[in-house]
């Protein structure tokens, strides 16, 4: 594991010798109800293991593949939504931006700003988001290597921001399909900063169905044991009570008994392979080389 910078979230801290954070609910909000009973199970789980956990949702997934694709409730419904689980569940809370005009109200309630990976190299977008003096969660593109994650670090650090996170979601690898190339964890570490691996997301087939996308659930295991073995920071997994029936990314969700299980699974390897201090209050109250190295039909 290569030793990164420590950010604080909260009680939560990712980077240096910690242990592996979670970063894990639904692709987006589908209602009040449904979000806050995922946030409750998840915060019920994490507890229960000692895994310190950031919820996350979108409150409006504008990067949608057709236009008939359901994408949330808004920015009003979904920062209340996100508030209150917040507050009443006393646990940090992400989200992804998709415009400059969302950052106003957006910084009074996430305590992570997401840059989505298709916005990645949007220099406006960025430098807004840094200048909230929030976490800044930066998806790594599908389209960029990991080592030209280093110019959007400068686009953060260029406004004194240095609380920075950087997630591997996979990499474009023909037509609907991605790959996983664990090397990029430990390439992008090298930049000073915690690295998430986004196992669900790796597991995607953009496109894959024509008007949305396919997935690979199966996958979501294996590559995140891999993925902490390698000596990521945190997990990033979207989950969903009913993953068949959810109403973005379904495909490649996981449900909550298989969280439950791979958290144990994780847990274990981190302390197999490398050696992380506990967080006393864990419990939310924050050059390139050959060939590839790890790669399957995943994002």
């Amino acid at each position: 594991m290569i030793i990164t910078r420590e950010i604080t979230i909260g009680k939560i801290k990712i980077g240096k010798a910690n242990p592996v954070v979670l970063i894990a609910g639904p692709c987006v909000i589908e209602n009040e109800r449904s979000a806050i009973e995922i946030a409750m199970c998840l915060k019920e789980i994490t507890v229960s293991l000692s895994v310190p956990f950031i919820f996350k949702a979108s409150y409006d997934k504008a990067n949608r593949s057709s236009l008939d694709s359901f994408r949330g409730p808004g920015i009003k419904k979904g920062l209340a939504i996100l508030k209150k689980i917040k507050d009443k569940l006393d646990i940090p809370v992400l989200s992804d931006v998709h415009c400059q005009n969302d950052l106003a109200e957006a910084k009074k309630v996430l305590d992570v700003i997401q840059i989505p990976a298709f916005l990645s190299r949007q220099t406006d977008l960025i430098v807004e988001a840094a200048r909230t003096g929030k976490v800044i969660n930066i998806k790594k593109g599908q389209f960029l290597a990991p080592w030209d994650m280093v110019n959007i670090i400068k686009k953060v650090e260029s406004c004194g921001n240095k609380k920075i996170i950087i997630t591997e979601r996979g990499v474009s690898f023909g037509y609907n399909n991605l790959v996983s190339d664990l090397r990029a964890l430990a390439i992008m570490q090298k930049l000073g900063y915690p690295v998430v691996y986004d196992a669900t997301h790796s597991v995607q087939l953009p496109g894959g169905r024509g008007a949305s996308s396919g997935g690979e659930r199966g996958f979501v295991e294996g590559l995140s044991r891999a993925a902490v073995a390698f000596g990521c920071n945190g997990l990033f997994l979207e989950v969903h009570k009913s993953p068949e029936k959810a109403l973005c990314d379904g495909p490649n969700s996981i449900n909550l008994p298989v969280l439950k299980k791979l958290l144990k699974q994780v847990k274990s390897i981190q302390k197999a392979v490398y050696p992380v201090r506990d967080q006393p209050d864990s419990r939310p109250t924050e050059r390139r080389s050959g060939a590839v190295g790890l790669a399957g039909r995943s994002s």
